[in-house]
């Protein structure tokens, strides 16, 4: 896939580490222009570093993505300093405690929900009309098995990956005519800095211990990225409203 991506902007959140880090090194190294998103200014630096240290172009956004300025500051980077946006990856996203629905307080089932759809679903509507001019587009988002069956998560967790699955396909059809293309990738265990800061004596965990057993090997970041590339590239297409598991099987059991 050499070169795939060349002059073309590409924006990946949660990009300082992890899967989205991996996915902003791999754009960068088909030539893509690709703004990077974090949380965590240091994270970002040092995503963008590693990318100008091998002849790519980056530029770092820092900020907390369930605050609509952020995601403003987001796509308007992209358009001033790359012209547009070519490729969105909403990968971006924060665990549950792997919680059950009786057990869930607002604020963990609004902070997980607001980071993991509400936050893409923001920052794709500001994507929208720059790609809509230019007539095409990609948007990958990093969804989850936790967005294929209800044994993955907790409630929060499972509820916003859902409705990244669904975002993903609605987008598909609505915009298909346009020439833009959505699609979604649903990873399993990965090793990654994301952690669920779990209590495993309580219902949530202990429910879902059992489910684990058919989590399949962990994935490298690298490899969640790979997949990520193919869809948002011209290899892919034709392929539009799709969830591509990457999980050693896992969702196949």
């Amino acid at each position: 896939m050499a070169g795939t991506f060349d002059t073309r902007a590409v924006i990946v959140t949660g990009a300082g580490s992890g899967i989205g880090r991996a996915a902003a090194l791999a754009f960068a190294d088909e030539g893509a222009r690709v703004v990077v998103a974090d949380l965590d200014a240091d994270s970002a630096a040092s995503a963008v570093a590693s990318i100008e240290a091998s002849g790519g172009t980056a530029v770092a956004v820092t900020g907390d993505l369930s605050d609509q300025a952020v995601v403003d500051e987001v796509v308007r980077t992209a358009v001033e300093r790359f012209g547009g946006v070519d490729v969105l990856v909403n990968n971006a996203g924060i665990m549950d405690r792997m919680t059950a629905t009786a057990d869930v307080g607002d604020a963990e089932w609004e902070r997980v929900l607001r980071v993991n759809l509400t936050a893409p679903f923001q920052l794709t509507r500001a994507v929208l009309p720059h790609m809509l001019a230019a007539g095409r587009g990609a948007i990958v988002n990093t969804a989850s098995e936790a967005g294929l069956r209800g044994s993955a998560a907790g409630a929060a967790y499972t509820a916003s990956k859902h409705g990244l699955v669904g975002l993903t396909k609605n987008l598909a059809v609505m915009y298909r005519k346009q020439g833009i293309r959505a699609n979604a990738i649903a990873p399993g265990g990965t090793a990654t800095g994301i952690v669920a800061d779990a209590d495993p004596a309580a219902h949530g965990p202990a429910a879902l211990g059992p489910h684990f057993v058919n989590l399949g090997r962990i994935a490298r970041p690298e490899e969640q990225a790979a997949a990520i590339l193919f869809l948002a590239s011209d290899a892919a297409s034709n392929i539009n409203g799709a969830v591509l598991p990457v999980d050693d099987g896992w969702s196949a059991v």
